[in-house]
């Protein structure tokens, strides 16, 4: 498929009244969110380190990866390792969002590739970044549809991808609503490699030309296991003992007590189980060990790297980019954001190992992954705490359900495979053009 590269002109009304909004917005928001930093803990890239001053030297004529964070950036993995596979002379750049992405990417990619903060999209930053690199190619993971970044691509011929490209109907509704300016604002798109059919449709209603819009799948079911061993992983095994493991994965604020009272139902039954928990994001840690140790249960944080009190019941893994090894450890694993109105979390990552996987009823993120993995019997999705202790129980008390619900889940992920491989040939086909 040939796409058109679209040579960008003036600046659309639509991009002006942008950046006059952001130009009046931003130190207010620049203020707030240092408040809310300081008050939640929250780390954030530094704004000074995305205005786009002291870049590396960098190789022109490659491919800029953004990804805004950790999800995009597992993603970014995949697409980094099927480039170098597939054109090891490409350069190839990746810039992250959130301090967590960028903190994964640095670990991922290490001294092997270019990882810096995506810049603020204001003209001068994105100018700056894209003088730097030079590429032929932008690639937006997932989607962040930032008009500066998009225009500028565009008045220099650079071709922009939006890859694995999702488009929820909620957001596809807000998008709606403000139809007229979008359309100029996303003109620069050269191609929409979607999930499915339902998001390249979405993307069509916004004026996305059909022939810009191929389905990709997802890349996600391409990913597989991290089976670089954790050094904790024999200790965890050692205090639970008989017990199985339990783990709940990416708990959001207002997850993690209905999860221990779901624990403390299972303990009631005599079916307790050793429990890994894992909140999604570091500012939260602390808060959590407060309720682990407001409830009496005796347990053990992973940053301190201290030998496990004896009568540990709860592991608390306060670390970033151990969760997908982790999940290989469980017998049954809760993947969070789901009991919180926030969408859900990748429950792939379980299902990897043959891990069945229990959600609450708010997936809409990963609504047709959710769809098929409840089909095929390797997911369950509970509305709260009462009965996420009944599901649990099913499978925590008969290891040969769960490991044939677990094998249900990983065939699901095995159906769907080859997005990356796809998605690779049609990036590359977008560089040769260039």
């Amino acid at each position: 498929m040939r796409v058109r590269v679209i040579l960008g002109g003036m600046a659309s009304w639509s991009l002006w009244i942008y950046r006059v909004l952001t130009a009046l917005v931003l130190p207010l928001a620049i203020s707030v969110l240092k408040i809310r930093q300081l008050f939640s803990g929250k780390e954030r890239p530094r704004f000074r380190d995305r205005l786009g001053f002291k870049l590396p030297t960098l190789l022109p004529d490659g491919v800029w990866i953004q990804a805004v964070s950790v999800g995009e950036v597992e993603l970014a993995r995949r697409l980094v390792a099927e480039l170098r596979r597939t054109s090891p002379e490409l350069p190839l750049v990746v810039t992250a969002t959130t301090a967590t992405g960028l903190d994964l990417a640095r670990r991922s990619f290490g001294d092997d590739l270019p990882v810096f903060p995506c810049p603020l999209d204001l003209a001068g930053p994105v100018r700056r970044v894209l003088d730097a690199v030079r590429p032929r190619l932008l690639v937006l993971v997932e989607t962040e549809l930032w008009p500066e970044m998009l225009h500028q691509a565009g008045r220099r011929g650079i071709p922009v991808a939006v890859v694995n490209a999702r488009l929820s109907e909620g957001s596809f509704a807000g998008y709606r609503r403000l139809l007229s300016p979008l359309r100029s604002l996303l003109a620069p798109l050269a191609l929409v490699l979607a999930r499915t059919d339902a998001d390249g449709e979405r993307f069509a209603a916004l004026g996305v030309p059909a022939g810009r819009i191929s389905v990709a799948g997802n890349i996600k079911y391409d990913l597989e296991p991290d089976e670089r061993p954790l050094e904790w992983a024999e200790a965890v095994r050692s205090a639970a003992g008989e017990r199985p493991i339990l783990i709940a994965g990416s708990t959001m604020e207002g997850e993690e007590a209905p999860v221990l009272d779901a624990v403390a139902g299972l303990d009631a039954d005599g079916a307790a189980p050793f429990l890994i928990l894992a909140p999604r994001h570091p500012e939260r840690f602390e808060a959590v060990a407060r309720l682990l140790g407001e409830r009496g249960i005796v347990f053990s944080r992973r940053s301190a790297g201290e030998a496990m009190a004896p009568g540990t019941d709860v592991f608390l893994l306060d670390t970033i980019g151990e969760l997908s090894r982790a999940y290989g450890l469980a017998r049954v694993a809760f993947v969070g954001g789901s009991l919180a109105p926030t969408g859900g979390h990748n429950p792939l990552e379980p299902a990897l190992w043959g891990v069945p996987v229990l959600s609450g009823p708010h997936v809409h993120n990963f609504r047709e992954v959710y769809d098929e993995m409840t089909t095929e019997g390797g997911a369950r999705l509970v509305a709260d705490a009462a009965e996420l202790t009944v599901a649990a129980a099913v499978w925590l008390d008969d290891d040969k359900l769960a490991r044939a619900a677990g094998a249900a889940g990983r065939e699901v992920v095995e159906a769907n495979r080859g997005a990356t491989g796809r998605t690779v040939t049609a990036l590359l086909g977008l560089v040769s053009e260039v």
